[in-house]
C-alpha cells in the first residue's frame, strides 16, 4: 500500500529533471496524476511510462488560465486534488545585476514568482472547499531553492523569486493553517539536473572543474541528486506529515550550517 494511494497529485514543470522523479515517485507511490509542462511532446512521452492514472495539459505557468484549467482538469477527471507540486521554473543567466537585461528579469519573476502564485491562487480554494465538504484537504509543495534562503551572487533575480516563493509559502500556510490546506517549500542548492547541465556548459571549464567551482561552499563538497530532493518533495507531501506547515526545507548539503 503507497502513501499517496487514491491520492490526486498535481505537478507543473513535469517534462523536467525534478518533476519527472517526482511524477515517478508518486505513481509508485498510488498517486493519480495531473502532469503539466511547455514541452508538450515531452510531457506526453513521460505520460506513457507511467504505471498510473494520467492526465495531463501544456502551457506556460506564467499564463494564470494554465493553473486555473490544471485544478480544473484535476477535478473533472479525478474528482479532488490532494498534493501540488508547484515545480516549473528557469534560471536566469548567471551575471552581476547591472548586467541582466531587463526583459529576463521580468520572465523570470513572472514564471518563477508570478507563476507559483497563479498556481496557489486557483488550488488553495479548492483544496479547502474539499476539506469543508470531507475533513480531508490537501498539501502544496512548492519548490524555491537555496537561492531563496540566503542571497546568490550572480542569480539576484532568481534569487530574488525564489525568496518571493519562500514568502508566499510562509504567508498563505499561516493564512490556512486551519482550513486544511499545510503548504510548504523545498530549497534545494544546486541539484543534478538540466538547470546543473547548463551551469557547467556555460562556464566552458571540464565538467569536474566546473562542479568543484559550484560547490566550493557546500560542505559535502558535492551536488545533489535528483532522489535526494524527491525524498523530501514526498515527505512535505506526505498526509502522514500532518503537523508540518509554512516550512522552507533546506536540502543543501549543509550550506545552511555555516
Amino acid at each position: 500500500m503507497g502513501r499517496f494511494d487514491g491520492a490526486t497529485v498535481l505537478i507543473t514543470g513535469a517534462a523536467g529533471g525534478l518533476g519527472r522523479g517526482a511524477a515517478k515517485a508518486f505513481a509508485s507511490e498510488g498517486a493519480r496524476l495531473v502532469l503539466s509542462d511547455i514541452d508538450e511532446k515531452a510531457l506526453a512521452d513521460l505520460a506513457a511510462t507511467l504505471p498510473a492514472e494520467t492526465a495531463f495539459l501544456a502551457g506556460n505557468v506564467a499564463d494564470e488560465n494554465l493553473s486555473e484549467d490544471l485544478v480544473r482538469l484535476a477535478v473533472e477527471r479525478f474528482g479532488r486534488l490532494d498534493v501540488a507540486m508547484n515545480n516549473a521554473g528557469i534560471v536566469q543567466s548567471f551575471v552581476r545585476l547591472p548586467q541582466i537585461p531587463s526583459d529576463e528579469a521580468r520572465r523570470v519573476l513572472e514564471i518563477d514568482l508570478l507563476g507559483v502564485f497563479y498556481a496557489m491562487k486557483h488550488q488553495i480554494p479548492w483544496m479547502e472547499r474539499q476539506f469543508r465538504a470531507t475533513a480531508k484537504g490537501g498539501a502544496i509543495v512548492n519548490i524555491a531553492s537555496v537561492a531563496g534562503l540566503v542571497g546568490a551572487p550572480k542569480l539576484s533575480v532568481y534569487a530574488a523569486a525564489k525568496h518571493g516563493v519562500v514568502g508566499l509559502t510562509k504567508s498563505a500556510a499561516a493564512e490556512y493553517a486551519t482550513k486544511g490546506v499545510r503548504i510548504n517549500a523545498i530549497c534545494p542548492a544546486h541539484t543534478r539536473t538540466a538547470m546543473l547541465d547548463g551551469f557547467v556548459r556555460a562556464s566552458r571549464a571540464p565538467e569536474e572543474e566546473a562542479l568543484a567551482e559550484l560547490t566550493r561552499g557546500v560542505p559535502m563538497k558535492r551536488v545533489a541528486e535528483i532522489d535526494e530532493i524527491i525524498a523530501a518533495i514526498l515527505f512535505a507531501a506526505d498526509p502522514a506529515n500532518s503537523f508540518m506547515t509554512g516550512h522552507a526545507l533546506a536540502i543543501d548539503g549543509g550550506v545552511g550550517a555555516i
